[in-house]
């Protein structure tokens, strides 16, 4: 009796009951944070996609499967003294610097050329994008100053004021190019 009676409340009473709590007070997060072009949705605003055609941002290289693959989630476990890792971060930096038009020695903002933890992570930095503004324009025919604006309006700032730091959702900042 005591196992029928635990079942109801803890197997059907207690996820009904979240589910519909979960449904009524955040909708959006309970249904995965899609994101939608034309009524269609075209992904989660909480993970990364990959972006390689010069008209759209790109977000961090991603270390999960073959790229963004969300079964295989996770780092490449690879150290900062690791020579495959060194190769690898040196191969995006080059790249990065010659997709955008920046100098053989220019900095560039280490989300760019290193996965996240998770590898899906859908953030870049505001100075990642920025970087990204130039090529961006030039692709789409628009202004500098325009791209620019967009990723201004589409940098979020640190939780509740001071945790984290400000970031740029790719997808959303590539989904409000398409509808410009």
């Amino acid at each position: 009796m005591l196992l029928l009676v635990m079942t109801l409340i803890t197997g059907i009473a207690y996820p009904l009951v979240v589910t519909g709590l979960s449904q009524a007070f955040f909708p959006q997060q309970a249904n995965g944070s899609l994101l939608y072009l034309h009524r269609k949705p075209v992904g989660s605003a909480l993970t990364g996609q990959g972006f390689s055609d010069p008209r759209y941002f790109h977000g961090r290289p991603s270390a999960a499967g073959k790229g963004y693959d969300a079964t295989s989630s996770g780092g490449s476990n690879l150290g900062p003294t690791n020579k495959s890792f060194l190769a690898a971060v040196a191969e995006r930096a080059a790249l990065v610097r010659q997709g955008n038009g920046l100098a053989p020695d220019a900095p560039v903002p280490s989300d760019l050329i290193t996965a996240s933890a998770s590898g899906l992570d859908p953030d870049i930095t505001p100075q990642a994008a920025q970087i990204q503004a130039a090529r961006v324009a030039k692709a789409r025919n628009l202004s500098v100053a325009k791209v620019q604006a967009l990723v201004d309006q589409y940098t979020e700032g640190r939780e509740f004021g001071f945790l984290g730091e400000p970031r740029v959702n790719v997808l959303k900042l590539n989904l409000a190019l398409d509808s410009l």
